[in-house]
């Protein structure tokens, strides 16, 4: 039974599915897999991850202090550019440093010490990403140093390479943006340690080729056998862990389109479903596109679009046929919410923040945290 609030339900069996299938690939392809706090950052299922994987990366000082005093292991840490007033405190919560730029490097790199391995982000020139938004290695790019600008003997402390250009992707993917990283980048390293090979790799996914990944990777070992190979997705962790439980409040009507005003918001709460843009999967409703609308409203009952509860006029998504009329109070359950939701939310509006709630293995939902006006009222502050 939920409770009568919107929450984010994070489901252990699945999220252990996750991380055993993870570790599995880990230990066979013999890498190491890291958590990315950019798509999931609940420090309350902490010891559940520590069961299976020994480290994360952070791109702030908040998620770098967030490894080292929550995770209890020091981050992998890049950013595309660190600031005087915060790097000593990152460099003491990272056992690796990543800099996105020579400049960055120059600027920095003295103050790392001893014990914090020091890497440089970067551009292979290629990516696969559809979404502009979430292409690293468009055109103009701020992210990473393409191969024209690297010296041909890098600084003696500089032992990694650190690339990121997938998004959701498949093992194909990977295979065919190492071909790039190796013909423009492959020529430096002898003279490195380690290769992290970013994020964006989805292997929880039902349809991904999990034989493939370990195929490719060993290959990579192979050819550069003195490399230690890095992978930090953070989707893929988190992917098809649990839903986003929201409530009708009010349905109303305005030239024949019946909206579902809900108790969460599509900007406050899903921010990827207009980033992106993509529509969520809605539990026991299909959804119709926007152009069958006007089509489907004249022979499909209970076709609702849902609103989300804020000012915001786009604050809505999509057109959803259910199997019965909407009654205020009932429950809209918006399927694979854990990932990219909970670290990008907002209290836009003052919107109260859905409560976060794990339901562990045996059934019992426990609450990790609920939200009230005093956590809208300390951000303005």
């Amino acid at each position: 039974m939920t409770p009568n609030t919107p929450i984010y339900i994070i489901e252990e069996a699945r999220l252990r599915r996750n991380l055993q299938l993870i570790a599995d690939v880990a230990r066979q392809a013999d890498v190491e897999i890291i958590l990315a706090f950019k798509a999931f950052a609940l420090w309350k299922t902490f010891p559940i991850f520590r069961e299976y994987i020994r480290s994360t990366t952070a791109s702030s000082l908040s998620e770098a202090r967030l490894a080292f005093e929550e995770f209890g292991e020091r981050a992998h840490t890049y950013s595309p550019a660190y600031t005087d007033a915060e790097f000593d405190d990152i460099v003491r919560c990272s056992s690796h440093l990543t800099f996105n730029s020579l400049s960055q490097y120059e600027r920095f790199h003295r103050m790392v010490g001893q014990g914090v391995s020091i890497g440089l982000r970067i551009n292979p020139e290629y990516s696969e990403v559809g979404t502009a938004l979430y292409n690293p290695c468009a055109p103009g790019t701020r992210f990473g140093v393409t191969s024209d600008k690297l010296p041909l003997q890098l600084p003696n402390d500089i032992e990694g390479f650190h690339c990121h250009c997938h998004c959701e992707s498949g093992a194909d993917v990977l295979e065919r943006t190492l071909v790039h990283i190796e013909a423009k980048f492959a020529r430096w390293f002898p003279q490195l340690k380690w290769l992290n090979l970013g994020g964006g790799h989805l292997m929880t996914r039902r349809d991904y080729d999990v034989s493939h990944l370990i195929y490719i990777l060993k290959g990579l070992h192979d050819r550069y056998p003195w490399l230690k190979i890095i992978l930090e997705p953070g989707s893929a962790f988190a992917w098809q862990t649990g839903p986003l439980v929201s409530h009708v409040v009010d349905v109303v009507e305005d030239k024949g389109i019946q909206t579902a005003i809900l108790d969460v918001s599509f900007t406050c709460h899903m921010p990827d479903c207009l980033e992106m843009p993509y529509y969520p999967d809605v539990r026991f409703a299909t959804h119709i596109e926007p152009a069958n609308y006007q089509l489907s409203v004249a022979n499909c009952q209970f076709l609702y679009r849902l609103g989300g509860n804020s000012c915001l006029s786009g604050d809505f998504m999509g057109f959803w046929q259910f199997d019965h009329e909407l009654q205020v109070g009932e429950e809209v359950i918006f399927e694979d919410m854990i990932h990219y939701t909970t670290v990008k939310t907002n209290t836009f509006n003052g919107i109260s923040h859905p409560a976060i709630g794990m339901l562990h293995e045996d059934g019992t939902l426990e609450i990790l945290r609920q939200f009230g006006y005093e956590d809208y009222r300390s951000r303005m502050d």
